[in-house]
């Protein structure tokens, strides 16, 4: 019978978005960050304000935006959800038309997209929105048009997910909503806040606690949050109150570290950093995968220019014969996510960065006995 080590020796998983780098940070701070509370606690299904929402999160993440510099919260109303996955579909029915209007809002992103864009309006198959796909055919077709277009709701992931470019939309005219779960400084450079009319954000890529389903969005339009506040509320009735509890001290917590020795972006940009330095290095001997380029950017944050430490690499087989790099990876026993999922080519397939340090060491480790075995064979030809 094989044991669970010797499997994880046999393959490395590198497919998950699973943001476990981040567990030695908060070991370090596990009592700052710790939360307890009696059974009898916090029973209710609204908080003391009696809304869903609590109050002092609120004031907590609007001040973490400020003094990161990724976002502007000012004249923006705040929706909670549980994770961004929950926001996703509250965010699209609340941009569509209403039901009784008669019309459907057509909804599209721009590939390689986060799959779950295109999962979560095909699973609902709803009378007000439906998934288009690829942002090409609408990009030509309002290419200068001003106009307002409440038929077109488009997905912008910035950074994006996989390549780690900072997008901007593309659909003239469109209801964007702009997902910016990864633009905080352990993933890119901050060049300047967004202010996007929708914007997006989850906690699993801020702190890497994905397991507490926690993400928020700002919006400008009242009537759009109201709808989207709906939407939650008439789902799960608001994001779990112990959920914010706990997303209140970690915020808390974060905010109380900013630009000091235990800075949570200092840490994880430098994890990160160190990752991408040394999966180039092994990629860069080899003729038959290449990663994406990112160049090295200024950080308003950091206040220069910073080195590339994105959540993903995007890697491209570059033979022909390697037509599928999903497969081709397995085979080396490197488990990714396929590029189909993202609408792209199966040439591409992504790397998770966002794992443990043994979970990474293991990848380059396998990546490694890839391309040595690559040199070995053009050694060998070279010398018949």
């Amino acid at each position: 019978m094989i044991t669970r080590h010797e499997l994880i020796r046999r393959y490395t998983d590198s497919c998950s978005g699973d943001p476990m780098f981040l567990e030695p940070y908060w070991m370090r701070h596990a009592e700052a960050s710790a939360v307890v509370f009696s059974g009898w606690h916090r029973m209710s299904y609204r908080a003391t304000n009696g809304l869903f929402q609590s109050v002092e999160l609120e004031r907590s993440i609007q001040r973490l935006h400020r003094a990161v510099g990724n976002a502007v919260p000012d004249g923006k109303h705040m929706v909670f959800g549980t994770g961004s996955v929950q926001l996703i579909s509250a965010l699209v029915y609340a941009l569509s038309p209403d039901s009784n209007s008669g019309s459907s809002a057509s909804v599209v992103a721009t590939a390689p997209y986060y799959a779950a864009y295109r999962t979560g309006v095909v699973l609902f198959d709803s009378r007000e929105n439906h998934w288009e796909g690829n942002t090409a055919r609408w990009a030509n077709a309002t290419a200068g048009n001003s106009t307002k277009n409440e038929d077109i709701i488009e997905f912008v992931t910035s950074p994006n997910n996989p390549d780690a470019k900072l997008r901007k939309p593309v659909v003239g005219g469109a209801s964007a909503i702009v997902d910016h779960a990864y633009y905080w400084p352990h993933f890119t450079h901050i060049p300047a806040p967004a202010d996007e009319d929708v914007m997006l954000f989850t906690v699993s890529k801020l702190s890497g606690h994905a397991s507490s389903r926690f993400g928020w969005a700002l919006i400008k339009d009242e009537n759009v949050a109201k709808r989207a506040k709906d939407y939650i509320n008439q789902n799960t009735m608001g994001a779990s109150r112990d959920t914010q509890l706990r997303m209140l001290s970690i915020i808390k917590t974060i905010l109380a570290n900013l630009h000091g020795k235990d800075d949570i972006f200092a840490f994880g940009q430098d994890v990160m950093t160190a990752k991408w330095r040394k999966l180039n290095a092994v990629v860069s001997r080899s003729r038959r995968i290449s990663l994406q380029k990112i160049p090295p950017q200024y950080c308003t944050y950091f206040g220069k220019i910073r080195e590339p430490s994105p959540a993903y690499a995007w890697m491209k087989c570059e033979r022909v014969e390697d037509g599928d790099c999903y497969d081709m990876l397995l085979k080396a026993k490197i488990t990714t996510r396929s590029g189909t999922w993202n609408d792209a080519s199966s040439r591409f397939t992504r790397i998770s960065l966002l794992k443990s340090q043994d979970d990474f060491d293991l990848l380059l480790e396998k990546l490694t006995e890839l391309v040595d075995a690559e040199m070995d064979t053009t050694s060998a030809s070279n010398s018949m």
